[in-house]
């Protein structure tokens, strides 16, 4: 846990402004970079990655093979699929599915697992999911955990952000139409979207089956918008405030990784 070497990514400055202050040795690769700093008194290397699926898993392999980390932290924003949540909710990502990979069939797309040749034969359920003990120690480390009220500014009353465990999707498109919320909801059951976290855990699953070291991976998401037909109004104006919601759960889990 503590002794590996953490990694730390966001998509977005605004995301990554809460976690490091940009203050440690830089290092630039391949268009990205990377500086180490601590996060809640661990060491580890930040990257803002860009968003996207390939931005997400570029910055996620240089971090285990430039820079030996061993467990990795993704932290940012995301829009909501449960409409039980509401903005300022965190989801702890308990599993990851790339929602956009797949095959066009007649009767509709059908999600497989990326990478994988069903025509061989091959397994292809999509989804990522996160040891349960991992699991079980991250729900630990948040117990007790209540966060502030949601500023007045935002427009979206005093309520107090709850903190969820559940299923995170993936995919390169910003979503903005409550048909395919509702649709995205409906197929995974998930409880939030986003456009990394599915890339990032590949790479990890990935590396761990090449290495056979276990390389964890914690998707911490906090809603700055409910991904409907208003998500592109939302999204500027809570930023700022979801990604601290966010960095504020993502300090308390840093040491569990």
């Amino acid at each position: 846990m503590a002794n590996r070497l953490l990694g730390v990514i966001s998509a977005l400055p605004e995301e990554l402004a809460h976690l490091s202050d940009g203050s440690g040795a830089a290092t630039r690769i391949g268009g990205f970079t990377f500086w180490r700093a601590a996060i809640a008194g661990r060491e580890a290397v930040f990257v803002e990655s860009g968003a996207g699926k390939v931005n997400g898993g570029v910055a996620a392999s240089l971090l285990l093979d430039r820079f030996g980390c061993r467990a990795l932290l993704l932290c940012g924003v995301a829009g909501g699929l449960d409409p039980a949540l509401g903005v300022g909710d965190v989801v702890v990502g308990t599993g990851h599915v790339q929602h956009d990979f797949g095959m066009e069939k007649e009767s509709g797309f059908q999600t497989i697992q990326p990478g994988s040749r069903p025509s061989r034969g091959e397994v292809w359920t999509p989804g990522y999911p996160v040891t349960e003990p991992l699991v079980a120690r991250l729900r630990a480390a948040l117990a007790g955990l209540v966060l502030e009220p949601l500023p007045e500014k935002v427009g979206a009353g005093r309520r107090v952000p709850a903190i969820h465990f559940g299923g995170i999707l993936t995919g390169d498109g910003f979503v903005n139409s409550e048909r395919t919320r509702q649709r995205l909801r409906a197929t995974f059951g998930a409880q939030a979207v986003e456009m990394e976290g599915g890339a990032v855990a590949q790479v990890a699953k990935r590396w761990a089956d090449d290495s056979g070291d276990d390389v964890a991976f914690v998707n911490v998401r906090c809603l700055s918008d409910l991904a409907g037909a208003e998500s592109h109004l939302d999204f500027g104006a809570f930023l700022p405030v979801a990604a601290r919601y966010a960095s504020i759960v993502a300090h308390r889990l840093a040491p569990e990784i």
